[in-house]
């Protein structure tokens, strides 16, 4: 059975996003980008909310071959155009999305999704950002392992992290990076 892996950055005081859903409030560094490419290693499908699918092609596509960008980026850039991606989204339709190797689910219907593709072989199925999509995934128990990059900062206020009570978690492991301020806690969620 495959497992379903969340990935996040967070601030001290436990927001995703600053206010007005700045996510560059956050304090990233390049912690942030080598933890991300080892989490793209892991997994062969992207799962996804709108918002986060359509600011990650914005922002990752253009690198997969951007020279000027670095190898990391190029690499991410590339799974994230080349890997098999679903974008939970009420609004957004399979033609919107095809182009990017993409299919869409209903939100009503992403936890029988998120199922049946655990039930498939294959590697992990990584959830980066897209808290609104996992939070109920998490409730529902799909979530095998919960990554959260903690960045040095209380940013004060802006988009909580976690939108209901979570169930129990297992630490497994905390994490430091040489030359970083932030540190990786990895829980088994399930």
């Amino acid at each position: 059975m495959r497992k379903l892996v969340v990935s996040n950055f967070m601030s001290l005081d436990g927001y995703f996003a600053g206010p007005g859903d700045d996510v560059m409030a956050l304090p990233f560094d390049q912690s942030f980008d080598a933890y991300n490419l080892e989490r793209v290693r892991t997994a062969d499908t992207l799962l996804v909310g709108r918002v986060t699918y359509q600011q990650s092609m914005a922002f990752w596509l253009p690198l997969a071959e951007d020279s000027s960008a670095s190898p990391l980026q190029r690499e991410i850039g590339r799974f994230q155009r080349d890997v098999a991606k679903v974008v939970v989204s009420d609004t957004l339709t399979d033609q919107e999305v095809s182009v990017n190797s993409a299919t869409v689910v209903r939100r009503d219907e992403a936890a029988d999704a998120v199922s049946q593709l655990k039930n498939r072989e294959g590697k992990d199925i990584l959830v980066f950002g897209s808290h609104t999509t996992w939070n109920p995934l998490l409730a529902a128990g799909l979530v095998d392992e919960l990554h959260l990059m903690v960045g040095c900062a209380a940013i004060g206020g802006g988009t909580p992290l976690f939108t209901g009570p979570t169930p129990r978690m297992e630490l497994l492991e905390t994490r430091r990076f040489p030359d970083s301020h932030n540190l990786v806690l990895r829980y088994a969620a399930s």
